[in-house]
Protein backbone atom coordinates (compact mmCIF):
# COMPACT_ATOMS: atom_id res chain seq x y z
CA UNK A 1 0.00 0.00 0.00
CA UNK A 2 1.29 3.21 -1.22
CA UNK A 3 1.85 6.49 0.61
CA UNK A 4 -1.45 8.94 1.84
CA UNK A 5 -2.04 10.85 -1.24
CA UNK A 6 -1.29 14.17 0.31
CA UNK A 7 2.15 12.48 1.10
CA UNK A 8 2.85 11.32 -2.17
CA UNK A 9 1.68 14.93 -3.85
CA UNK A 10 4.21 16.60 -1.76
CA UNK A 11 6.84 13.82 -2.25
CA UNK A 12 6.21 14.05 -5.93
CA UNK A 13 6.81 17.89 -5.79
CA UNK A 14 9.75 17.74 -4.07
CA UNK A 15 11.44 15.24 -6.16
CA UNK A 16 10.41 16.79 -9.41
CA UNK A 17 12.71 20.19 -7.96
CA UNK A 18 15.09 17.88 -6.82
CA UNK A 19 15.73 16.62 -10.32
CA UNK A 20 15.93 19.85 -11.53
CA UNK A 21 18.91 20.73 -8.39
CA UNK A 22 20.14 17.74 -9.39
CA UNK A 23 20.56 18.16 -13.55
CA UNK A 24 21.56 21.83 -12.89
CA UNK A 25 24.32 20.99 -10.88
CA UNK A 26 25.76 18.36 -12.93
CA UNK A 27 25.76 21.00 -15.91
CA UNK A 28 27.64 23.36 -13.96
CA UNK A 29 29.79 21.51 -12.40
CA UNK A 30 30.61 19.13 -15.49
CA UNK A 31 34.00 19.70 -17.06
CA UNK A 32 33.77 20.90 -20.93
CA UNK A 33 35.75 17.99 -22.30
CA UNK A 34 33.44 15.75 -20.14
CA UNK A 35 30.19 17.50 -21.38
CA UNK A 36 31.24 17.24 -24.77
CA UNK A 37 33.21 14.41 -25.90
CA UNK A 38 31.87 11.87 -27.70
CA UNK A 39 33.05 8.89 -25.81
CA UNK A 40 32.13 10.56 -22.66
CA UNK A 41 29.56 8.23 -20.36
CA UNK A 42 27.26 11.06 -18.51
CA UNK A 43 26.39 8.53 -16.00
CA UNK A 44 30.61 8.50 -15.07
CA UNK A 45 30.67 12.44 -15.00
CA UNK A 46 28.02 12.69 -12.35
CA UNK A 47 29.66 10.19 -10.21
CA UNK A 48 32.71 12.26 -10.08
CA UNK A 49 30.82 15.51 -8.72
CA UNK A 50 30.52 16.09 -5.26
CA UNK A 51 26.97 15.61 -3.68
CA UNK A 52 24.80 18.92 -3.67
CA UNK A 53 23.69 19.96 -0.59
CA UNK A 54 20.06 20.95 -0.60
CA UNK A 55 18.73 22.67 2.64
CA UNK A 56 15.18 23.36 3.70
CA UNK A 57 13.92 26.68 5.70
CA UNK A 58 11.46 25.61 7.86
CA UNK A 59 9.47 27.92 10.47
CA UNK A 60 7.61 24.67 12.22
CA UNK A 61 4.43 25.71 10.86
CA UNK A 62 2.84 22.88 8.44
CA UNK A 63 3.88 23.57 5.19
CA UNK A 64 7.37 23.98 6.21
CA UNK A 65 7.59 20.56 8.12
CA UNK A 66 5.76 18.97 4.98
CA UNK A 67 8.60 20.11 3.01
CA UNK A 68 10.92 18.72 5.50
CA UNK A 69 9.91 15.63 5.78
CA UNK A 70 9.63 14.93 1.87
CA UNK A 71 13.14 16.23 1.07
CA UNK A 72 14.17 14.05 4.03
CA UNK A 73 12.81 11.17 2.00
CA UNK A 74 13.66 11.91 -1.35
CA UNK A 75 17.02 13.15 -1.16
CA UNK A 76 19.31 10.20 -0.37
CA UNK A 77 17.34 8.04 -3.29
CA UNK A 78 18.86 10.92 -5.46
CA UNK A 79 22.26 10.66 -3.53
CA UNK A 80 21.90 14.49 -2.30
CA UNK A 81 22.92 16.10 1.14
CA UNK A 82 19.44 17.25 3.08
CA UNK A 83 19.66 20.26 5.51
CA UNK A 84 17.86 22.41 7.09
CA UNK A 85 18.07 26.12 8.44
CA UNK A 86 15.09 28.01 10.77
CA UNK A 87 15.18 31.64 11.31
CA UNK A 88 14.63 32.80 14.88
CA UNK A 89 13.19 36.48 14.19
CA UNK A 90 13.51 37.23 17.34
CA UNK A 91 9.60 39.08 17.71
CA UNK A 92 8.17 36.57 19.89
CA UNK A 93 8.69 35.76 23.92
CA UNK A 94 10.75 32.11 23.59
CA UNK A 95 11.09 32.24 20.04
CA UNK A 96 14.90 31.24 21.06
CA UNK A 97 13.45 28.26 22.41
CA UNK A 98 11.04 27.16 19.56
CA UNK A 99 13.98 27.60 17.42
CA UNK A 100 15.50 24.82 18.83
CA UNK A 101 12.71 22.74 19.00
CA UNK A 102 12.17 23.31 15.46
CA UNK A 103 15.70 22.62 14.70
CA UNK A 104 16.08 19.23 16.83
CA UNK A 105 12.67 18.03 14.53
CA UNK A 106 14.70 18.51 11.32
CA UNK A 107 17.79 16.20 12.96
CA UNK A 108 14.76 13.43 13.55
CA UNK A 109 14.06 13.74 10.20
CA UNK A 110 17.71 12.71 9.48
CA UNK A 111 18.80 16.08 7.63
CA UNK A 112 22.25 17.66 8.47
CA UNK A 113 23.47 19.80 8.26
CA UNK A 114 20.74 21.77 10.95
CA UNK A 115 20.97 25.78 11.45
CA UNK A 116 19.42 27.59 13.88
CA UNK A 117 20.07 31.52 12.90
CA UNK A 118 18.60 34.32 15.55
CA UNK A 119 18.15 37.53 13.03
CA UNK A 120 17.62 41.66 14.31
CA UNK A 121 14.33 42.80 12.46
CA UNK A 122 14.69 46.24 11.56
CA UNK A 123 12.03 48.87 10.53
CA UNK A 124 12.81 49.57 7.22
CA UNK A 125 9.00 48.87 4.93
CA UNK A 126 7.01 47.73 7.76
CA UNK A 127 7.13 44.90 9.88
CA UNK A 128 5.92 42.38 7.09
CA UNK A 129 8.53 43.75 4.89
CA UNK A 130 11.55 44.01 7.35
CA UNK A 131 11.14 40.18 8.99
CA UNK A 132 11.17 39.23 5.33
CA UNK A 133 14.39 40.95 4.30
CA UNK A 134 15.94 39.71 7.65
CA UNK A 135 15.04 36.27 6.72
CA UNK A 136 15.99 36.11 2.96
CA UNK A 137 19.38 37.52 4.15
CA UNK A 138 20.11 34.69 7.02
CA UNK A 139 19.36 32.19 4.26
CA UNK A 140 21.43 33.51 1.77
CA UNK A 141 24.59 33.79 4.55
CA UNK A 142 23.61 30.00 5.34
CA UNK A 143 23.33 28.87 1.91
CA UNK A 144 27.19 30.16 1.12
CA UNK A 145 28.46 28.89 4.58
CA UNK A 146 27.58 25.72 3.61
CA UNK A 147 27.91 25.84 0.04
CA UNK A 148 24.30 24.57 -0.63
CA UNK A 149 22.96 24.64 -3.92
CA UNK A 150 19.67 25.21 -3.20
CA UNK A 151 17.14 26.49 -0.86
CA UNK A 152 13.62 24.96 -0.77
CA UNK A 153 10.21 27.37 0.56
CA UNK A 154 7.34 25.97 1.59
CA UNK A 155 5.15 28.42 0.02
CA UNK A 156 1.93 27.09 -1.33
CA UNK A 157 -0.83 28.05 -4.10
CA UNK A 158 -2.27 29.51 -1.20
CA UNK A 159 0.72 32.01 -0.57
CA UNK A 160 0.84 32.52 -3.90
CA UNK A 161 -2.82 34.07 -4.19
CA UNK A 162 -3.02 36.14 -1.29
CA UNK A 163 0.34 37.57 -3.14
CA UNK A 164 -1.65 38.27 -6.23
CA UNK A 165 -4.38 40.01 -4.52
CA UNK A 166 -1.82 41.82 -2.34
CA UNK A 167 -0.31 43.31 -5.30
CA UNK A 168 -3.37 44.10 -6.68
CA UNK A 169 -4.51 46.00 -4.09
CA UNK A 170 -1.28 47.96 -4.26
CA UNK A 171 -2.09 48.71 -8.06
CA UNK A 172 1.10 47.09 -9.54
CA UNK A 173 2.08 46.40 -12.51
CA UNK A 174 1.98 42.73 -14.47
CA UNK A 175 5.58 41.99 -12.65
CA UNK A 176 3.57 42.42 -9.25
CA UNK A 177 0.72 40.45 -9.88
CA UNK A 178 2.89 37.31 -11.24
CA UNK A 179 3.57 36.48 -7.98
CA UNK A 180 6.03 34.30 -6.42
CA UNK A 181 8.28 32.57 -9.01
CA UNK A 182 8.84 28.87 -8.77
CA UNK A 183 12.49 29.30 -8.93
CA UNK A 184 14.33 32.62 -8.03
CA UNK A 185 17.28 34.19 -5.99
CA UNK A 186 21.17 34.43 -7.04
CA UNK A 187 21.88 31.69 -9.58
CA UNK A 188 17.87 29.69 -8.94
CA UNK A 189 19.17 29.68 -5.35
CA UNK A 190 15.55 29.74 -3.69
CA UNK A 191 13.24 26.64 -4.44
CA UNK A 192 9.33 26.32 -3.98
CA UNK A 193 7.79 22.96 -5.26
CA UNK A 194 4.63 23.52 -3.85
CA UNK A 195 3.24 26.28 -5.77
CA UNK A 196 0.38 24.33 -7.65
CA UNK A 197 -0.16 22.09 -3.80
CA UNK A 198 -2.63 23.78 -1.67
CA UNK A 199 -2.57 24.55 2.19
CA UNK A 200 -4.71 21.79 3.57
CA UNK A 201 -2.69 18.68 1.86
CA UNK A 202 0.46 20.26 3.66
CA UNK A 203 -0.97 19.80 6.62
CA UNK A 204 -2.82 16.56 5.81
CA UNK A 205 0.78 15.14 5.26
CA UNK A 206 1.88 16.43 8.60
CA UNK A 207 -1.27 15.19 10.16
CA UNK A 208 -1.00 11.85 8.77
CA UNK A 209 2.77 11.19 9.61
CA UNK A 210 2.16 12.36 13.41
CA UNK A 211 4.43 15.37 12.91
CA UNK A 212 4.17 18.29 15.11
CA UNK A 213 3.45 21.88 13.61
CA UNK A 214 3.54 25.06 15.17
CA UNK A 215 1.26 27.82 14.34
CA UNK A 216 2.68 31.02 14.06
CA UNK A 217 0.12 33.86 16.22
CA UNK A 218 1.56 36.35 13.64
CA UNK A 219 -0.26 34.44 10.91
CA UNK A 220 -3.92 35.22 12.75
CA UNK A 221 -3.28 38.82 13.80
CA UNK A 222 -5.23 41.05 12.17
CA UNK A 223 -2.53 43.63 12.78
CA UNK A 224 -0.81 42.12 9.17
CA UNK A 225 -1.91 42.42 6.26
CA UNK A 226 -1.62 39.17 4.83
CA UNK A 227 -3.61 37.64 7.96
CA UNK A 228 -6.50 39.89 7.46
CA UNK A 229 -6.76 38.84 3.81
CA UNK A 230 -6.10 35.04 4.63
CA UNK A 231 -8.47 35.12 7.10
CA UNK A 232 -11.57 37.88 5.80
CA UNK A 233 -10.38 39.00 2.71
CA UNK A 234 -10.40 35.69 0.72
CA UNK A 235 -12.84 33.90 2.54
CA UNK A 236 -15.19 36.68 1.35
CA UNK A 237 -14.34 36.38 -2.42
CA UNK A 238 -15.09 33.16 -2.41
CA UNK A 239 -18.24 33.62 -0.31
CA UNK A 240 -19.11 35.90 -3.18
CA UNK A 241 -17.60 34.00 -6.14
CA UNK A 242 -17.66 30.61 -5.51
CA UNK A 243 -14.86 28.23 -4.66
CA UNK A 244 -12.16 28.05 -7.36
CA UNK A 245 -10.91 31.76 -6.47
CA UNK A 246 -7.34 31.04 -5.09
CA UNK A 247 -6.60 28.11 -7.73
CA UNK A 248 -7.83 30.86 -10.64
CA UNK A 249 -5.52 33.69 -8.37
CA UNK A 250 -2.58 31.24 -9.01
CA UNK A 251 -2.88 30.21 -12.20
CA UNK A 252 -3.44 34.30 -13.04
CA UNK A 253 0.03 34.73 -11.55
CA UNK A 254 1.75 32.08 -13.80
CA UNK A 255 -0.35 33.84 -16.78
CA UNK A 256 1.45 37.11 -15.63
CA UNK A 257 4.83 35.66 -15.59
CA UNK A 258 4.88 34.42 -19.05
CA UNK A 259 3.61 37.63 -20.26
CA UNK A 260 6.17 40.28 -18.09
CA UNK A 261 9.02 37.60 -18.80
CA UNK A 262 8.14 38.14 -22.61
CA UNK A 263 7.96 42.44 -21.67
CA UNK A 264 11.29 42.30 -20.33
CA UNK A 265 12.79 40.62 -22.91
CA UNK A 266 11.50 42.96 -25.63
CA UNK A 267 12.54 45.86 -23.53
CA UNK A 268 16.29 44.37 -23.42
CA UNK A 269 16.66 44.24 -26.90
CA UNK A 270 14.69 47.39 -27.67
CA UNK A 271 16.98 49.49 -25.01
CA UNK A 272 19.68 49.60 -27.14
CA UNK A 273 17.84 51.01 -29.77
CA UNK A 274 16.48 54.05 -28.42
CA UNK A 275 20.24 55.27 -27.14
CA UNK A 276 22.51 57.61 -28.67
CA UNK A 277 26.10 56.78 -29.36
CA UNK A 278 27.10 58.65 -26.27
CA UNK A 279 24.27 55.91 -24.39
CA UNK A 280 21.72 58.67 -23.66
CA UNK A 281 18.00 57.66 -23.60
CA UNK A 282 16.31 59.58 -26.84
CA UNK A 283 12.99 60.63 -26.16
CA UNK A 284 11.99 60.34 -29.83
CA UNK A 285 12.66 56.98 -30.05
CA UNK A 286 11.57 56.08 -26.15
CA UNK A 287 8.03 57.69 -27.75
CA UNK A 288 7.66 55.30 -30.29
CA UNK A 289 7.92 52.69 -27.78
CA UNK A 290 4.70 50.79 -26.78
CA UNK A 291 4.17 52.04 -23.12
CA UNK A 292 4.50 48.99 -21.28
CA UNK A 293 7.93 48.52 -23.03
CA UNK A 294 9.39 51.92 -22.98
CA UNK A 295 8.47 51.92 -19.02
CA UNK A 296 10.46 48.90 -18.51
CA UNK A 297 13.53 50.92 -19.72
CA UNK A 298 13.28 53.73 -18.18
CA UNK A 299 12.27 51.54 -14.69
CA UNK A 300 15.84 49.68 -15.52
CA UNK A 301 17.62 53.54 -16.55
CA UNK A 302 16.41 54.30 -12.50
CA UNK A 303 17.83 51.64 -10.95
CA UNK A 304 21.48 51.04 -12.79
CA UNK A 305 21.51 55.05 -11.96
CA UNK A 306 20.80 53.79 -7.79
CA UNK A 307 16.96 53.87 -7.33
CA UNK A 308 16.71 51.14 -5.19
CA UNK A 309 14.42 48.54 -6.74
CA UNK A 310 12.16 48.19 -3.89
CA UNK A 311 11.38 51.90 -3.29
CA UNK A 312 10.70 52.41 -6.91
CA UNK A 313 7.05 52.66 -7.58
CA UNK A 314 4.52 52.39 -10.59
CA UNK A 315 3.89 56.54 -10.13
CA UNK A 316 7.79 57.14 -10.14
CA UNK A 317 7.76 55.92 -13.70
CA UNK A 318 4.92 57.40 -14.27
CA UNK A 319 6.22 60.69 -13.63
CA UNK A 320 9.57 59.99 -15.60
CA UNK A 321 7.65 58.67 -18.43
CA UNK A 322 5.83 61.90 -18.76
CA UNK A 323 8.91 63.78 -19.70
CA UNK A 324 8.82 61.27 -22.74
CA UNK A 325 5.12 61.27 -23.51
CA UNK A 326 3.88 65.16 -21.88
CA UNK A 327 6.72 67.22 -22.51
CA UNK A 328 5.49 70.65 -21.25
CA UNK A 329 8.95 72.34 -20.31
CA UNK A 330 8.70 70.82 -16.70
CA UNK A 331 11.32 70.44 -14.51
CA UNK A 332 13.81 67.35 -12.56
CA UNK A 333 11.83 63.87 -11.39
CA UNK A 334 13.30 63.31 -7.91
CA UNK A 335 13.44 59.24 -7.51
CA UNK A 336 14.23 57.32 -4.45
CA UNK A 337 18.04 56.65 -3.79
CA UNK A 338 18.59 60.13 -4.73
CA UNK A 339 18.21 59.64 -8.34
CA UNK A 340 17.30 62.38 -10.53
CA UNK A 341 15.55 62.24 -13.91
CA UNK A 342 15.63 65.23 -16.74
CA UNK A 343 15.08 66.16 -20.40
CA UNK A 344 17.74 68.09 -21.96
CA UNK A 345 17.61 68.54 -25.59
CA UNK A 346 15.98 65.62 -26.74
CA UNK A 347 17.36 62.90 -24.42
CA UNK A 348 16.61 61.71 -21.09
CA UNK A 349 19.06 62.38 -18.57
CA UNK A 350 18.96 59.87 -15.59
CA UNK A 351 21.65 60.02 -13.10
CA UNK A 352 22.62 60.81 -9.29
CA UNK A 353 21.53 64.05 -7.98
Amino acid sequence: MGPHPAVAAIRLAVRRVLHDILNDHDTSRAHPDEQTSPGAHPDRTAERLPSPLVLVACSGGADSMALASALAFEAPRLGIRAGGVTVDHGLQPGSDLRADEVALRLRGLGLDPVESVAVTVGRGGGPEAAARDARYAALDATAERHGAAAILLGHTRDDQAETVLLGLARGSGIRSLSGMAAVSGAGGRYRRPFLHIDRQTARKACMVQSLPVWDDPHNADPAYTRSRLRHEGLPALEKALGKGVVEALARTAQLSRDDADALDAWAAQAEASVRDAAGLLECAKLYALPPAVRRRILRRAAIEAGAPAGSLFARHIEEVDRLITGWRGQGAINLPGKVVAQRQGGRLVIRQG
